[in-house]
């Protein structure tokens, strides 16, 4: 289905920034390092049985208190390689979830993402781009096989998962992705990274042309989190957000911060201390970690680095 010409630049705006050469990192990571600020350093890992995907789990297990609940992950321009958001996700794994990355582990290069390599000007001229590599049913996949995996006897999830406890999230094209998987029952919340529904009709996420009228289906607390007024996504964030009126809904975008976010920050940067305290708060009930975003003086709200708006969140 065709994408509607304002759509199209957007739409090339959004996926270029993988397309540019990024800069390198600043230290190096091994392929066995175990990453994360957390109390379990994550691994980076296949996920066995779904060779589409890639785990980012406690390395240690055993060390492992309580129940891991489920985070899904969507890339930045639907890509295909699930290492591409490795330092982020880690962050996320090592406070005691299980990720499930669309994409298999690609080369090493593929982990770099950084907020000072070039970016898009906003309505970018168009360019010739290939269908999405990924698709929004991917998501879906995540979360069945976690749910299988943690009834699985014998297996290295046996029981180990709160599958009553599920989040979406995806960056850019993925988080395109993740609207389409929140209105699945089963999630309990969604973060859209750098993202937002184009006006028309939206087809990036290589599932079903999504319209605004599709943000009727987040049932659950969601959250938009992005750059300022030269990420591209912003517009497009504000708007969803605006439009959203059935659940409790947050948005929150950093200042001086573009569409690379800070995803290739050690730990994720400003980006991984947002997504593991919102994840702390909506899936673990840990009301310390709600701070960031809730109450009159809340964490970001009194953050002069971060803009912040709040829906059905006190």
């Amino acid at each position: 289905m065709a994408v509607r010409k304002h759509s199209w630049l957007a739409l090339a705006a959004l996926l270029a920034p993988l397309a540019v050469s990024a800069q390198p990192v600043t230290q190096a990571v091994p392929e066995s390092a175990a990453l994360g600020s957390g109390p379990y350093k994550a691994t980076m890992a296949p996920a066995p049985g779904l060779g589409t995907h890639t785990l980012y789990r406690p390395a240690d297990m055993a060390a492992v208190t309580g129940k891991l609940p489920v985070v899904a992950w969507a890339e930045g321009a639907c890509a295909n390689e699930g290492n591409r958001f490795r330092w982020f996700l880690s962050e996320i794994a090592s406070h005691g979830y299980l990720v499930v990355a669309i994409g298999p582990i690609g080369p090493q290069d593929k982990e770099i993402w950084r907020p000072d390599a070039p970016q898009p000007a906003v309505g970018a001229a168009p360019q010739a781009l290939p269908p999405p590599a990924t698709h929004s049913a991917q998501l879906i996949d995540a979360i069945n096989w976690a749910i299988a995996e943690n009834g699985r006897a014998g297996g290295p999830y046996f029981h180990r998962l709160d599958t009553g406890k599920i989040a979406v999230m995806g960056m850019s094209c993925g988080g395109a992705q993740a609207i389409e998987a929140s209105a699945d029952p089963r999630v309990s919340t969604s973060v859209m990274w750098n993202s937002g529904l184009f006006p028309g009709e939206t087809t990036m996420g290589g599932g079903k042309a999504l319209t605004k009228d599709d943000l009727k289906l987040i049932h659950a607390p969601v959250a938009y989190i992005s750059g300022d007024q030269s990420d591209v996504a912003f517009v497009n964030a504000n708007d969803d957000f605006q439009r959203l009126d059935r659940v409790p809904a947050f948005r929150a975008y950093r200042k001086m911060t573009g569409h690379g976010g800070t995803y290739g920050d050690v730990n994720g940067g400003d980006f991984g201390k947002v997504a593991v305290a919102w994840l702390d708060w909506r899936l673990k009930g840990d009301a310390g970690a709600g701070q960031m975003f809730s109450g009159p003086n809340c964490g970001l709200c009194s953050d002069p680095a971060w803009v912040v708006e709040r829906k059905g969140i006190d």
